[in-house]
C-alpha cells in the first residue's frame, strides 16, 4: 500500500483547542511618542491615554502532544489599545524560531510572524535576550531580577491581529474578507518578579523597531510558568483599514515609511 503524506491521514497529530506551553521570559512596557502610537494603530482599535508598547521576549516549550515538545524563542511587540472597551495590544511585530510555528500562526490566527534567531540567557539573576534577522541583532533586552510583584499569577490577556489574503491580481487590496482576530492568552505563572534593565533597538531596514523609540521604560518583569494560547475572530473589517500596516509582515527594505511629526528618535 502506498503512503501519501500530502493528504491528512486518519490520526491527527494534535488535538484541537488551546496549545499548552511552558515559558520563561521577560515582559516589559515602554512609552513612546504619542504620534507614533496613534499612527501605529489601525481601525477599529482605540488608543489608550498613554502611548505604551508591550513587549514579551520568551523561551517557550510548546507541548504539541503528550510526547512531542518543540522549544523556540519568541519576540512579541504590540501597542496597547482597546477594542469595544476590552484592553489588549495590537501586535505589529512577532518574530520567532521555526518555520512551522511561523507559517501556522500567520495562516490560522493572522499573526505577523517572521522567522528569526533568538537568544535567551540567564546568569544568576541577570537575564539577557536578543532577536536577530538578516544578520542584524535589532532587539535586545536585559536586566536584573528583583523581588516578587504583587500582581496576579493567573490571568488572561488579549492580543489583536488581522487575518487576510493579499490580492492575487493587484499590488494592494485583499481577496475576500479581512478579519480582526483576537489571541486569547491564559497565563499560569509560578514566578513573577520585578526587573531593572534596559531595551536596545538597533537600525534594521527589515525590522525597523527603532522607529518606535523607547522614551520611558514603564515596567519590566521576569516570569516563569504555564501558558495556554488560542484565538477567535471578532469581525470583518475593510481592507483599507489594515493595508498601510500590512508592509510590516514582510521584508521590504525599500519602504521609506510614513513621515510622522514626532520627537527625535532615540533607543536604549
Amino acid at each position: 500500500m502506498a503512503r501519501l503524506r500530502y493528504v491528512r491521514g486518519e490520526a491527527e497529530t494534535r488535538k484541537p483547542g488551546m496549545l499548552r506551553n511552558t515559558v520563561r521570559g521577560i515582559r516589559a512596557v515602554y512609552e513612546t511618542d504619542p504620534e507614533i502610537a496613534r499612527e501605529l494603530l489601525p481601525k477599529p482599535l482605540v488608543n489608550i491615554e498613554r502611548p505604551e508598547i508591550f513587549i514579551q521576549m520568551v523561551h517557550v516549550a510548546m507541548h504539541i502532544t503528550d510526547d512531542h515538545t518543540m522549544e523556540i524563542g519568541a519576540l512579541t511587540m504590540g501597542v496597547n489599545c482597546t477594542y469595544e472597551g476590552v484592553p489588549g495590544a495590537y501586535c505589529f511585530h512577532m518574530a520567532m524560531e521555526g518555520e512551522t510555528v511561523v507559517t501556522s500562526g500567520r495562516e490560522r490566527f493572522g499573526e505577523p510572524k517572521k522567522i528569526a534567531s533568538t537568544t535567551f540567557e540567564r546568569d544568576g539573576d541577570h537575564v539577557r535576550a536578543t532577536c536577530s534577522r538578516h544578520g542584524i541583532t535589532y532587539f535586545e533586552i536585559e536586566g536584573d531580577i528583583g523581588d516578587p510583584v504583587d500582581q496576579p499569577h493567573q490571568f488572561e490577556e488579549y492580543i489583536y491581529c488581522y487575518k487576510g489574503m493579499p490580492s492575487i491580481e493587484h499590488e494592494t487590496g485583499f481577496d475576500g474578507d479581512v478579519f480582526l482576530t483576537r489571541l486569547n492568552w491564559k497565563r499560569n505563572y509560578t514566578d513573577r518578579r520585578s526587573m531593572e534593565g534596559k531595551i536596545t533597538l538597533t537600525e534594521s531596514p527589515y525590522d525597523p523597531l527603532v522607529d518606535i523609540p523607547v522614551r520611558r521604560l514603564s515596567s519590566m518583569q521576569y516570569v516563569e510558568g504555564g501558558s495556554q494560547t488560542g484565538g477567535s475572530i471578532l469581525r470583518t473589517v475593510p481592507g483599507e483599514w489594515i493595508q498601510p500596516h500590512w508592509v510590516g509582515r514582510y521584508d521590504d527594505p525599500q519602504n521609506v515609511g510614513k513621515l510622522v511629526a514626532a520627537g527625535e528618535k532615540v533607543s536604549g
